[in-house]
């Protein structure tokens, strides 16, 4: 075992108590698994008589606040005012849990779509879900494949809905902010629409990578100032995503005791 696993490993092992590994395993996970199986038919019904994806969405955020409520992980929500969800910009959050999903669900307003690995669309429900309410899939590392899939996010864009990409690309391992991607900002520069910057704290104490106890507890959701892509052109990506990066690094560093190191 390497080091980062060991470590990984023994962190794991002073997370919470007895009680809450028990209660996790036991009650939260079987729960979750419920919530995402009967709402999951009910998404998958409601698309065969709604194609503006609007009922999916609905039930999406009824799944993440059931998820956030039987936690119960409470979420403190700042700057809603630099969302407008009635116009296009893409929404780029740092992802330190599976947690962060529901967050986004949860507490930002109006419908938007998700950039997601295409990994998770082969899970039973939750993909039969996300291919059916209009999410993208994304093949990391592979320039080709992410053709198909730039495009759908640049079409999603042009009709007037918010695009959420995680420019890390995958969760963090150690709850540190990752590199950024700049092709995460292709679309956001192609269609020149604002990119707004997401910083979620919290999330990685409750639920670290490749665990399945879950503690409760508050997490907050920062939402920063939008970043205009005006004038930007496509080799600026990596600028843009530098620029991103620092944003929620800065928000992230002012309500966290862990600093995301630069």
């Amino acid at each position: 075992m390497n080091t980062q696993a060991q470590e990984a490993a023994t962190s794991e092992q002073r997370r919470g108590t007895l009680f809450t590994r028990l209660r996790s395993y036991f009650v939260y996970v079987p729960l979750v698994y419920l919530y995402t199986f009967v709402l999951g038919i009910l998404s998958l019904l409601s698309s065969l008589f709604d194609s503006s994806g609007r009922v999916q969405h609905w039930f999406a955020r009824l799944w993440a606040r059931m998820i956030l409520k039987t936690g119960p992980i409470p979420v403190h929500v700042e700057g809603l005012e630099n969302i407008d969800p009635a116009r296009p910009g893409v929404y780029a959050a740092n992802h330190l849990s599976a947690l962060d999903i529901p967050v986004l669900l949860a507490e930002i307003p109006g419908q938007f779509r998700i950039m997601a690995k295409k990994e998770l669309f082969r899970y039973p429900m939750l993909g039969w879900h996300l291919k059916r309410s209009g999410q993208i899939p994304i093949v990391l590392g592979d320039a080709h494949a992410s053709v198909g899939s730039l495009k759908r996010a640049g079409r999603t864009l042009r009709k007037g809905l918010p695009l959420m990409v995680f420019p890390e690309g995958g969760r963090s391992p150690n709850g540190q902010l990752q590199p950024f991607m700049g092709g995460a900002f292709f679309a956001a520069i192609a269609e020149q629409v604002p990119v707004v910057p997401v910083a979620i704290v919290g999330t990685y104490e409750l639920l670290p990578m490749n665990s399945f106890h879950v503690l409760p507890g508050e997490v907050a959701m920062i939402i920063g100032q939008p970043i205009a892509t005006t004038g930007m052109r496509l080799r600026d990506m990596d600028k843009l995503a530098s620029q991103v990066r620092d944003a929620i690094a800065e928000m992230y560093n002012s309500r966290s005791e862990g600093a995301l190191k630069p």
